[in-house]
């Protein structure tokens, strides 16, 4: 069983994303059903997912990022998302209601102990899928007893980390169930845990190589098997999908960091040559690095971007806090003393 990758430090988080943090480093795993909308102040902010997590809708319309692919969330649609994941949240409607679990690596890796399954490449492909009716409502009936089970500790529950482990794999057994009875052209499970292997590797390795070949030999495999293999699974080769996961994270890293330069960017991903990613980015997306930075430096609407919007409204807010200031000593001068001159 790989081990999940350690994650690079993101910058800072979204209160909202720092709380939810830190109480899954706190307890392992949280259970919320049926909570209302992500706080609107989320959206157009890139999130590096540290953690396992599910997300099922139940009202309203979300619109996200996974890696620079676009997923929109209705009800019924389930995410699973694992570590090292450029997540987005775009827009939502304000009637938006979902229900999550969230879970450490450290948990997961535990659970699976406890699972028959073992290959979670399903969900690195394709991380969203619809659910019908009954299995939506297995799930929740699931994810109510963990909630249930999550609100006791050992001291009221014997072997509650146990039953924990064993509930969260029941669930899991579920969810990898209903994946794989959609129509995907998967094959055997042996080859699915081959393409989940590698993505780990990738999200471990990428700023070390870029080639297909070094990821074959770390898997003791011939390069060409290993991409006959992999596309067999992915429906894509693995040159590819190494080529979006770089591109994601080189994306991520204009929007997010204005204030380094192209050429810090391309040493943070790894190139050992600044004009080697200039390349590898207009070979990719078709444009240069630079024009998309030029692009992102505003929405589509011609209005700044946050940071922009943020420096615009301090410096407003220090113009109307001096007039107002300038205003206010005014007429206590002329109160105090009418005749002076001011």
């Amino acid at each position: 069983m790989d081990k999940q990758p350690q994650l690079q430090p993101q910058p800072q988080l979204h209160p909202y994303q720092a709380a939810l943090q830190r109480q899954v480093e706190k307890t392992g795993v949280i259970v919320d059903c049926y909570e209302p909308a992500f706080p609107a102040s989320m959206c157009g902010q890139d999130y590096i997912q540290q953690n396992i997590y599910v997300l099922i809708t139940h009202r309203g319309v979300a619109h996200t990022q996974y890696d620079m692919r676009e997923f929109t969330l209705t009800p019924n649609t389930i995410v699973f998302i694992q570590p090292g994941h450029v997540i987005r949240l775009i827009d939502r409607s304000d009637d938006y209601t979902f229900s999550r679990l969230v879970l450490s690596p450290q948990m997961y890796n535990e659970m699976q102990f406890n699972t028959l399954t073992h290959s979670a490449a399903n969900f690195h492909t394709m991380p969203v899928f619809m659910l019908s009716n009954e299995q939506k409502n297995n799930l929740m009936h699931l994810m109510e007893i963990l909630a249930v089970i999550t609100r006791h500790t050992t001291r009221d529950l014997a072997h509650h980390h146990q039953v924990l482990l064993a509930q969260l794999a029941v669930g899991y057994e579920f969810l990898n169930h209903y994946r794989n009875a959609l129509n995907y052209k998967w094959t055997d499970s042996r080859k699915k845990n081959l393409a989940n292997r590698f993505y780990n590797l990738v999200v471990a390795h990428y700023r070390e190589s870029r080639e297909v070949k070094y990821y074959a030999e770390l898997l003791h495999l011939s390069p060409k098997y290993f991409s006959k293999v992999f596309q067999q699974v992915a429906g894509m080769s693995p040159a590819d999908w190494i080529e979006q996961y770089v591109i994601a994270q080189a994306k991520r890293m204009i929007e997010s960091q204005p204030l380094s330069t192209l050429k810090e960017i391309a040493y943070k991903l790894g190139f050992t040559e600044p004009t080697s990613f200039y390349r590898y980015f207009r070979h990719a997306t078709g444009i240069t690095a630079k024009q998309y930075r030029n692009q992102t430096q505003r929405h589509p609407s011609g209005s700044p971007l946050r940071g922009e919007r943020v420096r615009g409204e301090k410096e407003e807010e220090l113009t109307r806090n001096h007039r107002q200031l300038s205003t206010s000593l005014n007429a206590q001068r002329s109160t105090l003393n009418p005749s002076l001159p001011f």
